[in-house]
């Protein structure tokens, strides 16, 4: 029998306290708090598998988002937040919605979808995902940023509080510079670092400048900037959905993953599925 006690913290969107207190109550927590009106903490709660799978059931069941924690988290852990761009700070992949512009949407998000889940090689699909916009009037860009781009539910509340708090923020894309320099201004980040659209006289020669940014180098940029602030990976917090996100999320000191592909919500420490960015802020007191 497994004695180990843990917390567990469930959280889900407005309207759903009956649903918490419901999964809470099979918890059987030796504390039970309120963090919010959407979150509630079940302290010393016995981690056995049998309890877990109860949990995860019930949890999805009431469209709630369950994570066991093995320690306090405080902000204060914490000093950097590193997050991928496409279907994580935002909620579109922007080279499909440019590709839309292509009339090549389907043919495009299908190489991105089995690139997110890890089937191809990402610099490879990237290049030739790009090859396909060849030709492009770079204007495109423009209208993708304008009329498609949604920063993700909570990301503005999820900003705003580790700022106050004083961490440092790097957005980190296999996407493209002109979206991360625009959302660098917006958003007042202190890092980025993406894939640069090779233009000539308007148009999009369907080449990337320099290096992929993949997930060999998604790690690399972590680490550096994570260097140049004198700290280490393990006081940083990352954030991703796909494939190419596992590598920087496994050296952090909490990953999460954002309503991402099983494979990236199987190794992350917290999976939110069903609410905002800042649900983060619910495991840190």
């Amino acid at each position: 029998m497994n004695d180990i006690t843990k917390n567990l913290v469930l959280q889900g969107l407005p309207g759903c306290m009956p649903g918490l207190e419901r999964v809470a109550a099979l918890a059987a927590p030796q504390r039970l708090v309120r963090v919010s009106d959407t979150a509630l903490r079940c302290e010393g709660v016995s981690d056995t598998d049998a309890l877990r799978q109860t949990i995860e059931a019930a949890a999805t069941a009431e469209r709630l988002d369950a994570t066991w924690l093995n320690r306090t988290l405080s902000m204060a852990d914490f000093r950097l937040v590193a997050m991928d761009m496409d279907s994580t700070l935002i909620t579109i992949e922007c080279i499909d919605e440019i590709a839309d512009m292509q009339g090549l949407k389907p043919q495009v998000a299908e190489i991105t979808e089995a690139a997110m889940r890890g089937e191809l090689d990402f610099a490879a699909s990237l290049r030739r995902r790009v090859a396909l916009l060849k030709g492009l009037d770079a204007s495109a860009l423009e209208r993708v940023y304008d009329e498609r781009l949604d920063l993700s539910p909570g990301a503005e509340n999820m900003l705003k509080a580790v700022q106050a708090a004083g961490l440092k923020t790097l957005l980190v894309s296999g996407g493209f510079t002109y979206f991360t320099e625009r959302l660098k201004t917006r958003l007042g980040l202190d890092y980025t670092h993406a894939n640069s659209l090779e233009i000539v006289d308007g148009k999009l020669t369907g080449e990337v400048l320099g290096g992929i940014v993949d997930a060999e180098v998604k790690k690399e940029t972590v680490e550096s900037v994570c260097a140049a602030m004198g700290i280490r990976p393990s006081q940083a917090i990352v954030m991703g959905d796909g494939a190419n996100d596992l590598k920087m999320m496994g050296i952090s000191g909490l990953s999460v993953a954002f309503r991402a592909k099983p494979v990236v919500r199987a190794q992350a420490d917290v999976a939110l599925n069903y609410v905002g960015l800042d649900g983060v802020l619910n495991l840190l007191r």
